[in-house]
């Protein structure tokens, strides 16, 4: 898909979730639902970096489209309904966290797709020896832990750019900061996660994933 393409099924997509955020705020809660339906996934692997427990991750993100539904009527559709939803569901996360006396940890069970989102995955998905496979997990394994290690800032910025996919106007859109804040925390998240990565790869001091 090129640039172009990519650029237009995003503006797309934002245009018809607009349509059901109108269509929700003039009662249709079937419209409310689809949204539900179509981010519910999403914002739950989001979470899942910030909370372990996938019971605790469930309950934050059915009590952030709560809180997205009781607040309907104030977005006014100046970003993109999916950043004002992410934003929501960071703040109910970390307010959880809070109320039970804890910091963001991440899921201890190893999301092998991950790993793909990174340069040195690329190569790692042609080879399925035994080997191979357990080196796999072990980078994703690694990386896991390295996010999980990171500052919330950075965990965050980093989750939403690579595993998300959002773009740096989103993330900035989300986090309530400067672009130039987004990118500065993504670089220092993928400087920090590459240091964990070179034992592993013996990739070079100056490449980062």
């Amino acid at each position: 898909m090129t640039v172009q393409a990519a650029s237009a099924k995003q503006q797309e997509n934002k245009e018809f979730d607009q349509m059901l955020v109108e269509r929700a705020q003039q009662g249709d809660k079937r419209a409310f639902g689809l949204l539900v339906e179509k981010y519910h996934r999403k914002l739950g692997r989001l979470l899942s970096r910030m909370i372990r427990d996938q019971a605790e991750v469930e309950d934050v993100v059915q009590e952030s489209f709560i809180k997205a539904y009781r607040a309907l009527h104030s977005f006014r559709g100046d970003s993109a309904f999916y950043t004002w939803l992410y934003r929501i569901g960071i703040n109910t996360a970390k307010n959880y966290l809070v109320s039970m006396g804890r910091k963001p940890q991440v899921m201890q069970d190893v999301e092998i797709e991950d790993v793909e989102n990174f340069d040195e995955g690329e190569d790692m998905r042609t080879m399925e020896t035994p080997e191979t496979s357990l080196m796999t997990k072990e980078i994703a394994q690694t990386v896991n832990d390295a996010i999980a290690a990171l500052p919330d800032e950075l965990r965050t910025a980093i989750t939403l750019r690579e595993l998300e996919g959002l773009s740096y106007e989103d993330i900035a859109s989300v986090m309530q900061c400067p672009i130039g804040t987004v990118r500065s925390r993504i670089f220092r998240a993928r400087e920090t996660i590459a240091a964990k990565l070179r034992p592993l790869l013996d990739t070079p001091h100056n490449k980062r994933w």
